[in-house]
């Protein structure tokens, strides 16, 4: 792997650089205390010492709202929505973000494949950029270190307020040909970043708490502080639900289909025709979501389907969070294995 050092100050010249192989995207500060993934006009503005975006990467790939097709209910004659294969490079992307969208991968282009999401990832490069773990930040409980490499092909690893810039891909090498701003160099271990919030067992024993988890009484807990409004999905990578909607016109001789992001932490998610509701109470819909995180999709693919940025966390109005939740099964699961083990 090749290794470049690269002066913080040239970095406004490697974007624009970039700008040459397509639109280039990257972290710009949204008010006062938040950041989002925009499409860069000034290379000046991008922001790379960011804790995390208000909304993930996914939303590039699967808009949270997207119009499908327009149809006619005259001729009864339909129109899709193509989305166009268009080269665009994703700019200091965090490892776990990074992760999330090869989970949604996996959601997305799995069996019957989402054309749409599919032609927005064709052309896509990532350049990914290390980060110092907030108060929110668990990635490395989950598998995810920030120096994670996988999908990525460039990425730059900050090394005394300059960077290092590693060439992963041969994508990636042609990326950077032609930028003459780059100096060879040997990589650097930066071993000062620490994660200040864990999950207190490895990931791979996690499956087996959740196995028995299930009447915990820590889902009741939790779900009296939970005021329902879905913000733990709504900002999560991994999430992707959705619903559709046909939207007809006041002279009903036309209409649109519409697909937008749901949330199973909402009440109406799990509600059918009748008036039926299979997860009516907030304990059923907390136990659901850490359940699709940490159970479900895991035990087929050997992954948490959380991974650790802490969105649903920092975002959260009631305070709730997530690492505390899964460490109070783990504690509750203890005690249970304990008593066994006293009255064996």
């Amino acid at each position: 792997m090749e290794c470049f050092s690269l002066l913080r100050k040239d970095i406004p010249a490697l974007i624009d650089h970039l700008g040459v192989f397509g639109q280039v995207i990257a972290p710009h500060r949204k008010g006062d205390a938040s950041y989002s993934f925009e499409t860069v006009t000034d290379s000046s503005k991008v922001v790379l010492d960011y804790n995390r975006t208000l909304l993930p990467l996914k939303k590039n790939f699967f808009p949270p709202v997207e119009k499908l097709m327009d149809f006619s209910l005259k001729d009864l004659s339909y129109t899709t929505v193509e989305v166009p294969l268009e080269p665009k490079v994703f700019f200091a992307v965090h490892s776990y973000e990074m992760q999330s969208i090869l989970r949604l991968d996996h959601s997305m282009l799995s069996g019957n494949v989402e054309s749409n999401y599919l032609n927005r990832r064709q052309k896509s490069r990532f350049v990914g950029i290390s980060f110092i773990p907030d108060e929110f930040h668990f990635s490395e409980s989950v598998g995810i270190t920030i120096e994670e490499l996988e999908g990525f092909d460039l990425y730059l690893n900050e090394v005394e307020d300059d960077f290092q810039v590693y060439v992963i891909t041969k994508k990636g090498r042609s990326l950077i040909q032609g930028f003459n701003k780059l100096r060879t160099t040997e990589p650097e271990i930066v071993a000062e970043r620490k994660f200040k919030t864990k999950i207190r067992y490895h990931y791979n024993r996690l499956p087996r708490v959740f196995q028995y988890a299930y009447h915990a009484d820590v889902w009741a807990e939790v779900a009296s502080r939970c005021v329902g409004c879905g913000s733990c999905n709504l900002t999560c990578p991994t999430c992707f639900c959705f619903d559709v909607n046909d939207e007809v016109t006041v002279t009903a001789e036309s209409g649109m289909r519409e697909r937008t992001w749901d949330s199973c932490m909402l009440v109406t998610f799990a509600q059918v025709a009748g008036g039926e509701n299979f997860r009516e109470h907030t304990v059923n819909r907390t136990r659901h979501r850490l359940y699709r995180k940490f159970k479900y999709i895991t035990d087929e693919e050997g992954l948490p389907w959380c991974v650790g940025c802490g969105r649903c966390t920092a975002f959260c109005p009631a305070g709730i969070s997530l690492p505390e939740i899964v460490n109070d099964l783990i504690r509750e699961d203890e005690k249970a294995r304990h008593h066994q083990r006293v009255l064996v």
